[in-house]
């Protein structure tokens, strides 16, 4: 489990997972969102994915994942349109494109299909919380210095002159980029 969140995170170590980066980090509150959606996405699927693993036929198991997967991703889907409108109108298409997302496939592939459940369950919420920690980093960064703002509350003053750049898909770019090289670099240093 530690291993996702660090050593083996999706984002920062193994570049996955960057549409919704892009996507939703302009403000806290969506990414926030999108990492509950994903960590119980990846955590249910997985879980799913290990219970029935002696029972899918090899050929077909990439077609049965797709399908837990995107059972999942349409129950949070009518969740967040049912009890949280507001954000799902402001994450628009993208909780849908959970379904794309390589993190909960490779995790459905290359662990729960040959693993317990208990176990599936960990590496899940390990991924998932490593996932969530990029982005709330990168979601950090770029609603502090695109808007001024924490969760949609003024940090900065109305001194503050808002990076336009940061709240576009080219600000995450830039973010997600900085973080990158930084933690390569300390890795380096080791």
């Amino acid at each position: 489990m530690v291993k996702g969140i660090w050593a083996d995170n999706p984002t920062f170590r193994m570049v996955l997972g960057i549409c919704s980066a892009l996507a939703v980090t302009n403000k806290l509150t969506n990414t926030l969102a999108m990492c509950i959606a994903v960590i119980f996405v990846t955590t249910a699927s997985s879980v799913t994915v290990s219970l029935l693993r002696r029972l899918i036929p090899r050929r077909v198991r990439m077609a049965v994942y797709t399908l837990i997967i995107a059972t999942y991703v349409v129950f949070v889907d009518q969740y967040f349109k049912a009890f949280y409108p507001a954000i799902s109108e402001a994450m628009g298409p993208y909780v849908g494109l959970i379904i794309t997302n390589c993190i909960i496939m490779g995790r459905a592939e290359t662990y729960a299909s040959s693993n317990p459940p208990g176990r599936a369950f960990l590496d899940a919420l390990g991924v998932g919380l490593g996932y969530a920690m990029s982005l709330i980093i990168v979601a950090f960064v770029r609603e502090l210095l695109g808007f001024g703002t924490l969760f949609d509350h003024r940090v900065l003053g109305a001194w503050w002159e808002p990076w336009v750049i940061m709240v576009m898909a080219p600000g995450a770019f830039i973010v997600l980029g900085l973080y990158i090289w930084l933690l390569r670099g300390l890795q380096m240093r080791k």
